[in-house]
């Protein structure tokens, strides 16, 4: 119970983040059994009232009316610092008691700027500090953030977050691999054609340019989130969930993964045009409020890597994620090797089988080829589905629990952060000297021909 957060402050308080994911996180934990007592604190530049705080708490909190949610709106309040201001910070934690977690619910260059200021003054004993993704812009600037932590805390008392780890579809990855000998003797070179992780949106921009036309898809979703995945859904079997245990196999398989051409070249990015969603007309990207034409910002990105170790050696896997397409999918598909013989006399369907794991809905397809009705000789594909269960919490409420209670197994420990940043350099190098062309879409299409 030592380690448990007693203060949680936002920093940010103000920004999309916190109203949007947040709170709703925030409200999904105290509803929870597991929760317990934590004070909220609210921190921005700009000057807001206790009252006006709580109002914003409250309506984020709608819908959950458990006491412990009740006690947090109440007690709540709100600070007016520059939190990249070593004096403010200094008045910020002399007014706190316990265990405080520091929430940067901020943009990547004002984490920096707070984190630098932060080195500069003492710091309350325990102090953990929660960063959201992207952990730096580039690869350069996560190594020097990382050892600049360092030299300021603990790698324990770090927690880079990444809420595709809280979903629980994508830890029902564990269970999936961990805990089936069906399963884990087949997900290897001998037996697997290709791997492709997919999440596409139907959502366009969203008013989102300020961060977005600076990240593009490549940065926003799969340096961090799809990555992520691909190392629960490739690491080898890990002795424990502890995170060490853990969070080293994700490293350890990270480190044998590179893109398909050492040149970034094998890699797709786009853009979309006007086009209509459903009943939603959307304006090209390039019109959208806030986009400058020239940065060449993709919507669409798609690289296709390599894992270079036993297990995983010459299966090509494609990692994709695109914004303003006709269809939603949030896809991990692991592709099997068609059988080596099949006997004569067996007809009827061609191909290998599929493993289909939806993140969103939580679904599990396995493909089946079975005799089928009729003639014997004559096969059928079948479909074997389930539904898979949805944790108690939401995926922030997940990356909230675990920051509280002081489980970093959620979070993505420094050498993982570098490692992504790693694997995406050469990519970005490629599209920077426009050795990748950038395509284009029309919204609602399913992308680029």
């Amino acid at each position: 119970m030592s380690q448990q957060i007693e203060t949680l402050v936002i920093l940010g308080a103000s920004g999309d983040l916190t109203s949007r994911l947040l709170l709703p996180g925030l409200a999904s934990y105290l509803a929870s059994p597991r929760a317990h007592e934590v004070a909220l604190i609210g921190v921005d530049r700009s000057p807001v009232t206790d009252d006006q705080w709580r109002a914003k708490v409250k309506q984020a909190f709608a819908g959950d009316s458990s006491p412990l949610a009740k006690r947090v709106v109440a007690a709540t309040r709100h600070v007016q610092a520059d939190v990249s201001n070593a004096d403010d910070l200094t008045r910020l934690l002399g007014q706190l008691s316990g265990r405080i977690a520091l929430y940067f619910a901020l943009p990547p260059m004002v984490t920096e700027a707070a984190c630098r200021a932060l080195a500069t003054i003492p710091l309350p004993a325990g102090l953990t500090l929660a960063l959201e993704k992207p952990f730096g812009t580039d690869l350069a600037s996560a190594r020097a953030l990382n050892r600049h932590l360092e030299m300021m805390l603990p790698e324990q008392q770090l927690f880079r977050v990444d809420h595709f780890l809280g979903k629980s579809t994508v830890l029902n990855l564990l269970g999936l691999r961990f805990a089936n000998r069906i399963f884990e003797p087949l997900f290897s070179a001998p037996n697997v054609d290709s791997i492709e992780i997919v999440v596409d949106e139907t959502l366009g921009l969203e008013g989102r340019a300020g961060y977005y036309d600076s990240a593009g898809a490549l940065v926003d979703m799969i340096q961090s989130h799809l990555l992520l995945v691909l190392a629960l859904a490739t690491m080898e079997p890990p002795a424990s969930l502890s995170p060490d245990d853990l969070r080293g196999a994700m490293a350890q398989v990270l480190r044998a993964t590179r893109p398909l051409r050492k040149n970034g070249t094998a890699s797709r990015r786009a853009r979309y045009g006007a086009g209509r969603i459903g009943s939603r007309d959307l304006a090209a990207y390039v019109d959208e409020v806030g986009v400058d034409p020239q940065r060449h910002t993709e919507t669409l990105a798609e690289v296709s890597l390599v894992i270079d170790n036993w297990r995983w050696a010459g299966v090509p896997i494609t990692l994709r994620s695109g914004k303003a397409l006709g269809r939603a999918r949030q896809d991990i598909l692991v592709r099997f090797k068609d059988v080596p013989h099949l006997p004569s006399g067996l007809t009827g369907v061609a191909g290998p089988s599929c493993l289909r794991i939806s993140i969103k809905p939580a679904t599990l397809d396995l493909d089946v080829v079975l005799n089928g009705e009729g003639d014997p000789f004559v096969l059928e594909r079948s479909v074997l589905h389930t539904q898979l269960r949805d944790g108690d919490l939401s995926a922030y409420g997940e990356v909230i629990a675990s920051l509280l209670e002081g489980d970093s197994s959620l979070s993505v420990r420094g050498d993982v952060a570098e490692e992504c940043w790693r694997i995406v350099t050469p990519i970005l190098e490629a599209w920077r000297k426009d050795a990748v062309p950038l395509e284009t879409y029309p919204a609602g299409s399913e992308g680029p021909a």
